[in-house]
């Protein structure tokens, strides 16, 4: 416990703490992973609830993780798995975290707008929510080299994490259209989508 307060924002560790205690969750703080900030397993036989959480993400949105993951505890609770994963039980419940944290005055203002903005329908990852992505990620460190593809000039090449190489095409709607250099074939990628540029 006195390890996860230096991965949490002030003033919210009593509180996060006391969730995890009262429902005897097992939490591990994992290695960055590209295609999910956290997960949640349900208490299951001799097993207690499990939680993890990228460690490499910043105080801010290590916390909104979190509080994602205990949306889906206590909807587990409650409802078992007679309902969705991301339903509107889960969505009311994730609203009710993020009312009750948004009281405690933690998340500086422009946060804190994004996630108000988002409370009448909660998002199933927040890595779709763009604008609350966007905010969030100026509280992140620098990291040498690293860029999001709507950053990329129309028809630059970059790599992402899976070490796949793409041109960068136009936009459509969200996404941008992108081609694969290997196998040519098209993409849709998030423009928020971190990658680093490359030269060919």
């Amino acid at each position: 416990m006195a390890d996860l307060a230096a991965y949490l924002p002030e003033n919210s560790f009593d509180d996060v703490a006391a969730y995890l205690q009262k429902y005897s969750v097992h939490l591990t703080i994992a290695r960055r992973r590209a295609s999910v900030l956290g997960d949640y397993r349900n208490a299951f036989h001799e097993q207690n609830h499990r939680i993890s959480v990228n460690g490499n993400l910043n105080k801010y949105a290590f916390l909104i993780t979190l509080l994602h993951e205990l949306a889906h505890l206590l909807t587990f609770e409650q409802y078992k798995n007679q309902v969705a994963p991301h339903g509107k039980e889960w969505k009311n419940r994730y609203a009710q975290l993020l009312f009750i944290f948004l009281q405690k005055n933690i998340f500086p203002d422009d946060i804190a707008v994004a996630l108000r903005s988002s409370l009448h329908n909660p998002s199933a990852s927040t890595a779709s929510e763009q604008a609350l992505t966007r905010v969030l990620r100026q509280y992140d460190l620098p990291r040498q080299d690293i860029i999001t593809v709507e950053q990329l000039n129309m028809n630059e090449y970059f790599m992402t994490l899976d070490k796949k190489i793409y041109q960068r095409k136009e936009k459509r709607r969200t996404r941008y259209l992108c081609i694969e250099a290997t196998t040519q074939k098209p993409y849709l990628i998030s423009g928020l989508c971190e990658v680093k540029k490359m030269q060919l």
